[in-house]
């Protein structure tokens, strides 16, 4: 495909040349189109983007916005959730084939299954789940509001917690609920940020902050640490990526180093919040192929063809918007990844 860019150059299926970003701007105004980028996306898209942030709070910028076309830079549940919360709107997506490992471990099947096996148990959904699983849940979460979601459900009912294997062990730990059980899921590029990336990282930044996203695998090692006091517990903190933003702004006039175990493209916003201080990886190769599908020549061809929609069957949204607004009454979903 041929993308002319706005300064009349063009360019193939890679990057558009200069001016791609006003024609972007120019093309959402001719939708009515409202961008939303996730904090994974590439800094570029970010950039343009006229909402940053975590999936649930774009969804709901998204559902409050006047806009009549959502254009949602992120993986494709996040698309969907956008979808299940403003129905009425045309949900589109840059590159429909942005899937996310975490949300393909479990399927509503898989789910209904696992549902049989214990009947009356309270399933809880982390909202980094297809549409169809969280038509299956009671109630969904995000990373930053799980426990206080469990502590919800009383303490004598049996808990399903999915998929992600990594939060749900460390809302365990936190709520001490042993009728909880977690399904073995994880994000594979969370996963792979392990205990030894972390403890070789604090090694050589033996004064540095810790922010550290629960569905990492070194979320269990940064807690051991801290209790065994080789990085002080007041500079361990296990943060969604909304929780991430709102501790950076609060050091925005202090420098130092925090090492942020997350995926890479949350460094972006981390560093426009606080730029004195130095945000560094853990793990520098913690880059989401998915995420990254959305560049700039996806967005462009969204805006110009009007591709891809997000399609939610009406009877799924009913009962997966039911299980994100039972959630919502439970307490403000803060971050939602």
């Amino acid at each position: 495909m041929t993308i002319t860019t706005a300064a009349g150059g063009k360019t193939g299926g890679g990057q558009p040349g200069a001016g791609w970003a006003e024609q972007v701007r120019r093309l959402a105004a001719e939708r009515d189109a409202v961008i939303l980028a996730h904090n994974y996306q590439l800094p570029e898209i970010q950039d343009v983007a006229d909402h940053v942030g975590d999936s649930l709070a774009l969804s709901r910028l998204a559902a409050a916005s006047a806009a009549r076309v959502i254009v949602f830079a992120g993986v494709y549940f996040m698309a969907e959730t956008a979808k299940i919360l403003s129905p009425g709107k045309t949900v589109l997506i840059p590159d429909e084939r942005a899937g996310c490992s975490l949300a393909d471990s479990i399927t509503a099947a898989q789910l209904r299954e696992w549902k049989a096996q214990h009947p009356g148990a309270a399933v809880v959904a982390y909202v980094n789940t297809t549409a169809e699983v969280k038509a299956e849940a009671d109630v969904c979460c995000t990373s930053s509001n799980a426990v206080e979601v469990v502590n919800s459900i009383p303490a004598g009912r049996e808990v399903l917690f999915c998929p992600d294997q990594f939060l749900g062990a460390y809302v365990r730990r936190v709520t001490g609920r042993p009728n909880m059980l977690i399904w073995a899921g994880e994000c594979h590029v969370h996963a792979a940020i392990s205990g030894h990336d972390l403890a070789a990282q604090v090694a050589a930044e033996p004064d540095a902050e810790l922010f550290i996203h629960p569905e990492c695998g070194c979320a269990t090692s940064a807690l051991y640490l801290a209790g065994e006091g080789v990085v002080p517990a007041d500079r361990v903190k296990i943060l969604s990526t909304g929780g991430m933003l709102t501790a950076a702004a609060a050091r925005a006039t202090r420098s130092g180093t925090v090492l942020v175990a997350t995926e890479i493209g949350m460094l972006h916003q981390l560093r426009k919040a606080a730029p004195g201080t130095e945000f560094r990886p853990v793990n520098d190769r913690a880059s989401c192929r998915y995420m990254k599908m959305i560049t700039p020549a996806a967005l462009l061809r969204c805006l110009q063809e009007g591709r891809d929609e997000v399609i939610v069957a009406p009877s799924v949204a009913e009962r997966a918007g039911a299980a994100v607004r039972k959630m919502i009454s439970i307490g403000h979903p803060g971050g939602a990844e």
